[in-house]
């Protein structure tokens, strides 16, 4: 193995691991982290399933290699959930909204959104579909999906 030492945030907590210089975060943040939440689908950047934040913007995981994360604060689907075990706002408006189904596709979805209403948290219906035009679900369609995340926004806005 060509290993490198990388040092970085994950979820609020600092990890220091030697890594495949060609090692995916994606595959960092499963195999290594045993972070789960983050799915791998397409391999190739165009599915979303891979969504995480990385110094605060949504990434594709499957295209940046973890050595590129080195000195990063990342954050996964995991660092959603609040302390007390619940569903944060988003999550829980997903499900209130059964915007998903089978759910592989639904952590790309939440990163990707998360970081969206951070920055515009009265979203009009054509700038989420555009925010979420980079993420494929092929399961429910896309009408949940908005539902769910016009809740999530009212419930930040307010």
């Amino acid at each position: 193995m060509d290993g490198v030492k990388i040092n970085l945030k994950v979820n609020g907590q600092d990890i220091s691991r030697e890594v495949d210089s060609r090692l995916l975060l994606s595959d960092f943040i499963r195999e290594s982290l045993y972070l789960t939440g983050t799915h791998i689908g397409c391999e190739h950047g165009v599915c979303g399933a891979c969504t995480i934040h990385v110094n605060g913007d949504p990434v594709r995981s499957c295209l940046m290699l973890a050595v590129q994360a080195d000195g990063c604060e990342v954050k996964t689907v995991e660092s959603l959930i609040q302390e007390n075990g619940k569903l944060n706002y988003l999550q829980q408006a997903f499900s209130d909204n059964h915007a998903l189904q089978c759910g592989f596709c639904t952590p790309g979805f939440l990163m990707t959104v998360s970081g969206f209403l951070e920055e515009n948290s009265k979203p009009s219906e054509d700038e989420i579909k555009k925010c979420i035009s980079g993420n494929l679900c092929r399961c429910t369609g896309y009408s949940n999906i908005i539902k769910a995340v016009k809740q999530a926004a009212q419930t930040v806005s307010n």
